[in-house]
């Protein structure tokens, strides 16, 4: 065999694997992937077009083309996010990864709460860092005994996700301000990952950033999902003007530069509101909890469009192979927890099928 030692310890996605399934099903119920389902609006279409039409489909810069750093960094500004540049990167995906790559030696730690997304495990790993969790069932709330617990002298980051895949928590401010009281306590980096930021349905929660608190964080976010650009692959990191440089030293060898067409889109994403377009999502997780709480153990999820439930046995692995036979495609929770126990279900989906899920999963316990 010629393969790397790093490569034998990841295992294939269990978010993919399933989807595939779903791809080679006729009619599925699909309520597995983590996508937007309306379509990319046709202003920033549009737009796109125009610029493939003008002829800019040349390498950028890799740091991104400039203007739309700069609209970046305002548009985080505007938040109250603490950032003094900004890289524009190949998705969160890429963006996370070269935060990792820049800051991360072998043998160093990253705290991540459980439940997560499942990449952060394995880019860790991939750069011979250590993931370490901290338990946040059954509710999924942020402890500070739990957090305070896992830092060790090996600690370098704190990664957290709000609103949260695949549970849909979105963390309160007094939970960040502790993060935040903590890494600045222990001298700690934080990578805030805030891709889901405008998929929050609960008041007072929405204007919560820890970038807005500690100096010493990376906010990552991207077009994906509030403008439904997952094609596109364009993302950004803001922060530290130090480690963004860096990044996009990085980057030159790792992404060389990101899709041009997509960067001149973004520009006029960042002017476009789409809370008409998330505004459905907020009756969709009112349908989907409503329709299961009196027959599963649930949380409410307060931003995303997942819902995380207890699979009936606490076996989600077997209760997802059920739901396959029934032409429903959900992704168990092992694939994003140390634990079984849980399924993750998305209601990124017409209505039509989240009502069909409901009916499916209602008739399975």
């Amino acid at each position: 065999m010629f393969l790397s030692e790093r490569v034998t310890k990841v295992r294939p996605s269990g978010v993919r694997k399933i989807f595939d399934l779903a791809a080679k099903v006729k009619n599925p119920v699909n309520l597995s992937i983590g996508e937007p389902d309306f379509d990319i609006p046709l202003d920033i279409k549009e737009e796109g077009i125009k610029w493939i039409r003008a002829g800019f489909n040349k390498y950028t810069p890799s740091g991104g083309i400039l203007e739309l750093r700069e609209k970046v960094l305002h548009y985080l500004k505007g938040k109250g996010i603490i950032c003094d540049d900004a890289i524009i990167t190949a998705g969160a995906t890429g963006g996370i990864l070269l935060a990792f790559m820049v800051t991360l030696n072998p043998g160093e730690e990253v705290i991540i709460p459980d439940p997560y997304f499942v990449l952060y495990e394995y880019q860790v790993l991939l750069l011979g860092g250590k993931p370490v969790f901290i338990d946040t069932y059954p509710d999924f709330t942020l402890r500070e005994e739990a957090l305070r617990k896992a830092i060790t002298k090996k600690t370098k980051v704190i990664l957290i996700n709000s609103p949260n895949n695949p549970t849909g928590t979105v963390y309160s401010k007094e939970e960040l301000e502790m993060v935040s009281r903590v890494a600045q306590e222990k001298n700690l980096l934080v990578f805030s990952d805030d891709i889901y930021d405008k998929f929050i349905f609960e008041e007072g929660l929405s204007n919560n950033y820890l970038g807005q608190l500690y100096d010493k964080t990376l906010t990552i976010g991207g077009f994906s999902k509030t403008w439904g650009m997952t094609g596109w692959r364009l993302g950004f990191v803001a922060g530290p003007k130090e480690i963004i440089q860096y990044m996009v030293t990085m980057q030159q060898y790792v992404f060389s530069s990101i899709n041009s067409i997509a960067q001149k889109a973004g520009l006029v994403a960042l002017d476009y509101n789409t809370d008409g377009l998330i505004e459905g999502y907020k009756r969709k997780r009112d349908l989907i909890y409503e329709g299961l709480r009196d027959k599963y153990e649930v949380v409410k999820p307060k931003g995303a469009y997942y819902i995380f439930p207890k699979a009936p046995g606490s076996d989600g692995d077997a209760f997802v192979e059920k739901a396959l036979s029934k032409n429903l495609f959900i992704i168990p929770g092992s694939v994003f927890s140390s634990r079984k126990s849980h399924v993750r279900i998305s209601f990124a989906a017409s209505e039509e099928n989240v009502l069909k899920g409901i009916e499916i999963l209602r008739s399975m316990v």
